[in-house]
């Protein structure tokens, strides 16, 4: 497993493999979504923040266009990149010159979307953001609304890279699992069905009343260690060498009611910055799951400051979805979500918990 402190560098320098990449930079393979890419540094060449939302329709273009621009200011872009992805047929071709002297033979076609390619520039112009490339991508090809080649013609277009990137292989050096749609990282932390449901709610109850008289005889003190040590055990059981394993309804639940302790989540935010990182994360991702409401907040919480201090911003959004669903008061949540949404980068995510947390613990 790839250092969580030390990202992984890799190199694309061609429109196409930028294009290619967008899966792995958003989590998820984008359809008829609209994606801007931060391109910072002196020659911007480096890529930064990517932002993407579903293709709006022509009567909120300008406002989504504007907040997706807005989002894209937090990360200090030199440049920009604008990839359109669409499968929508392509459009007649606005006539240049007189009404009364239309083209001759077929009529001509223009690249789809065309007008929301033309909203974005306006507004980048408008702050003084350079846009580099604007690209249609559809068919597993590519074009580019800016050329006049007969390769971007609309019947045309280049292949998309084909093979195995350099930027895939580290992704799964990474451990980053890339879905076919947005919807399957709701799934991939989606509630239990009925059954397990009802199962684990009976489990909370019961835990909870145990929780509640060992806290009268023993102190919260003595009972947040304990629930710290049981973290520790969760994660410990839950990586490589432990071969995992599904987690008892009691221990489950004991989990869930130890991490309303505001100092035990505090301490388990660490472990997004250890060795144990990839392990807490499946630790979170299960209790999550299977928690119900509202003692699935704080698990979500964690899974999504874990996911988004390893750069998988879509996933971080989806589990701070749920738990801001699960509890909207929930204040680490909304703060979080504050932070998302100002484009905190992965590096200051970091800096933050160890200022927040102290240094860690040697072995977590």
């Amino acid at each position: 497993m790839a250092d969580p402190q030390q990202p992984l560098t890799v190199r694309l320098s061609e429109p196409g493999e930028v294009v290619a990449a967008l899966p792995h930079l958003l989590g998820f393979r984008p359809r008829e979504s609209l994606v801007l890419v931060s391109l910072r540094g002196p020659r911007g060449r480096r890529l930064g923040l990517t932002a993407r939302v579903d293709l709006p329709p022509s009567e909120h273009r300008r406002q989504v266009v504007s907040g997706l621009v807005r989002s894209l200011l937090t990360d200090g872009p030199s440049a920009a990149l604008l990839v359109v992805v669409s499968e929508a047929a392509d459009e007649p071709a606005v006539p240049v010159g007189a009404p009364d002297d239309p083209p001759r033979g077929a009529a001509q076609l223009d690249l789809a979307h065309r007008d929301l390619a033309h909203e974005v520039v306006l507004a980048l112009d408008a702050v003084g953001v350079p846009l580099r490339e604007a690209l249609l991508v559809r068919r597993d090809r590519w074009w580019s609304y800016d050329c006049a080649a007969a390769c971007c013609a609309p019947e045309a277009g280049t292949p998309l890279p084909a093979g195995t990137s350099e930027l895939a292989a580290a992704s799964v050096v990474d451990g980053q699992v890339v879905e076919d749609e947005r919807a399957a990282l709701a799934r991939r932390i989606a509630p239990v069905g009925f059954l397990a449901a009802e199962a684990m709610a009976r489990a909370c109850d019961e835990v909870g009343d145990a929780l509640a008289r060992r806290t009268a005889e023993l102190g919260w003190d003595v009972l947040v260690e304990e629930g710290w040590a049981a973290v520790q055990a969760a994660v410990e059981a839950a990586g490589p060498e432990a071969g995992g394993g599904r987690l008892p309804d009691r221990e489950v639940a004991r989990l869930a009611w130890g991490l309303r302790d505001h100092d035990l989540r505090d301490r388990a935010l660490t472990l997004a910055l250890g060795e144990s990182a990839a392990a807490a994360e499946v630790v979170w991702t299960e209790l999550t799951r299977r928690s119900p409401a509202p003692l699935d907040a704080a698990p979500a919480t964690l899974l999504a400051v874990s996911a988004w201090v390893r750069g998988d911003g879509a996933l971080a959004n989806v589990a701070l979805e749920r738990a801001l669903r699960s509890e909207p008061s929930y204040t680490f949540a909304g703060l979080l979500r504050s932070a998302l949404d100002s484009c905190l980068t992965p590096t200051e995510m970091r800096r933050l918990i160890r200022q927040a947390t102290g240094p860690l613990d040697a072995r977590w």
